[in-house]
């Protein structure tokens, strides 16, 4: 499946292949050069791991590449009080009696710990394109699913610090 990308998530992905290309990569060459200069090399552990740092950089770097070619880029411009991406939602789970809030945002960017939730995810495919109020249910797996109550949906700027993972 092709990734789904804002225009946001494609600068700060371009933002990191620059990054690794100027910077990441001149200090991984360097690396495996003064490496090399310590001598033997089938014994030498600094150069393996000077290597390998390099070759993790470069397959970051493609990984990248072939991402920003075949995703499809999606908008992130929602209607008011409609669960869209970038959007701050406020959920019940009236289950557990508790109340959680998340921000919903692409595949890549997902991160149920910090409080990002995938729109991919099974939480986000229920909220998704529903409105505050609507009572939805998430679906776990064909004989399960449990009710969440959209409390509120605040739109948010998705530069405020919101970084994708590993950049």
């Amino acid at each position: 499946m092709r990734e789904q990308l804002t225009e946001s998530d494609i600068r700060k992905i371009k933002e990191e292949i620059e990054h690794r290309r100027l910077v990441v990569r001149k200090e991984a060459i360097e690396a495996v050069k003064e490496a090399r200069a310590h001598g033997d090399l089938s014994e030498n552990f600094e150069y393996h791991a000077a290597k390998k740092d390099k070759n993790k950089n470069e397959s970051r770097i493609r990984y990248l590449e072939r991402m920003l070619k075949t995703a499809v880029v999606v908008s992130d411009k929602s209607e008011d009080g409609v669960a869209g991406l970038n959007n701050r939602i406020t959920v019940y789970f009236p289950e557990d009696d508790m109340e959680e809030t998340y921000k919903l945002v692409t595949s890549i960017r997902g991160n149920s710990l910090g409080g990002y939730i995938s729109t991919e995810s099974p939480l986000g495919k229920a909220v998704f394109g529903h409105r505050e109020g609507e009572t939805v249910h998430v679906k776990v797996s064909e004989d399960y699913s449990y009710p969440v109550v959209i409390r509120s949906i605040e739109n948010t700027n998705d530069d405020e610090t919101d970084r994708i993972r590993g950049f």
